[in-house]
C-alpha cells in the first residue's frame, strides 16, 4: 500500500473507533511551519530521541525533504485533523523499516492536542493498515512519558523490557520501556 492509498484509506477502516476525527497524510512541504513550531516546544523534544531543542534553524524544513525524499529511511506520515475542524497537523508518526519484516514505530502528538486519543487513533490506523507488511512492530518510550506508553498498551502492544537512548534535546542517555506487536 503506497503512503497516497493510506492518506485516504485509513479514515474509512474499522482502526477509527473514534469517528476518523484524523487522517494520516503523506508530509507536505507547507507543514514545515507547524513542524517547527510543534517540534520546537520542549515538552515534545524531550520526549523523542532525534529531536533537538532548541530547534535549529532550518530543522523542519530539512525533516520535511528527509521524509518526502525518493527513498526515505522511514516512511513518515501527519496526523491531519482539518476534515474534522481541527488543525491541519497535530502530531507525526512514522514507521521505520528493519530486518526479517519488522518495523518501529514513533509519534508525536502536539501539546495542544495532548490527552485527546489522537496518537491511539493514529497507532490503531497505521496497525490496521500496515503499509510496511510487518509481521512485528516495535516502539520504545522514555519511562518518565507514561502517558505514551498507555497509547502503545491500549493498541495491543506487550511490554518486552526495560533499556535506554540518547535522547538529542537531553542529551543524555534517558531509561525506556521497549514494546511489542506482532501482526
Amino acid at each position: 500500500m503506497t503512503l497516497d492509498m493510506i492518506s485516504t484509506t485509513l479514515p474509512a477502516t474499522e482502526a477509527h473507533p473514534a469517528g476518523g476525527r484524523l487522517v494520516l497524510r503523506p508530509v507536505r512541504k507547507s507543514d514545515a511551519g507547524l513542524f517547527a513550531m510543534y517540534a520546537g516546544d520542549r515538552r515534545v523534544a524531550e520526549g523523542t530521541r532525534g529531536i533537538p531543542h532548541p530547534l535549529p534553524p532550518g530543522a523542519a524544513e530539512a525533516f520535511v525533504n528527509r521524509s518526502t525524499a525518493e527513498a526515505p529511511s522511514e516512511d513518515v506520515w501527519v496526523m491531519d485533523g482539518s476534515a474534522s475542524g481541527l488543525s491541519e497537523v497535530l502530531g507525526v508518526i512514522s514507521l521505520k523499516r528493519m530486518d526479517r519484516d519488522q518495523s518501529e514505530i514513533a509519534y508525536w502528538v502536539a501539546p495542544a492536542f495532548w490527552n485527546a486519543g489522537f496518537a491511539s487513533e493514529a497507532v490503531r490506523a497505521l496497525i490496521e493498515a500496515n503499509p510496511q507488511g510487518s509481521r512485528t512492530i516495535f516502539a520504545e518510550v522514555f519511562q518518565d512519558n507514561p502517558q505514551s506508553a498507555r497509547v502503545l498498551t491500549n493498541c495491543g502492544f506487550e511490554y518486552i523490557g526495560d533499556a535506554e537512548a540518547f535522547s538529542v534535546a537531553r542529551n543524555a542517555r534517558v531509561p525506556t520501556w521497549t514494546y511489542l506487536r506482532r501482526l
